[in-house]
């Protein structure tokens, strides 16, 4: 059986970078950690928290790229000279990816309470309706 893609259907012009996000998603398969939150804030605009407790401001970077926003966290092992008795907070890097799409803008990021929100918008289009003129060949 062949795989259909996109681009094999005739009414369906431009989709290729779809498809190409599509697969990209899919492939991303984060393991679950950090856990984190997504919620629309208004009919614009979004925030992405993120869940992580250890982690100072310097310890993280916030990227944009390829329309991906890409949080990674790493920490610096400071447990020289320390005994742990139990070790249930692990000191273990990180990076998750959300894809975004035309239009959201990444906004301002807030360390609050061990949790890292992520502000995002989205911009309205201009015109809905677009008329074409046809010249005279």
């Amino acid at each position: 059986m062949t795989k259909m893609t996109l681009g094999s259907y005739p009414h369906m012009l431009g989709f290729e970078q779809l498809e190409r996000l599509v697969e990209r998603t899919a492939k991303s398969g984060n393991e679950g950690y950090p856990p984190y939150n997504i919620e629309q804030t208004t009919d614009t605009s979004y925030r992405i928290t993120l869940a992580v407790a250890g982690f100072g401001e310097d310890d993280l970077a916030i990227t944009v790229e390829d329309r991906q926003l890409v949080i990674r966290g790493r920490q610096t092992d400071d447990s020289d000279g320390r005994m742990f008795l139990h070790r249930g907070i692990a000191a273990r890097q990180f990076q998750r990816s959300f894809v975004l799409a035309d239009g959201v803008e990444v906004g301002e990021a807030l360390m609050e309470n061990g949790l890292l929100h992520v502000d995002l918008t989205r911009a309205r289009p201009d015109t809905v309706v677009q008329t074409i003129n046809i010249k005279k060949g």
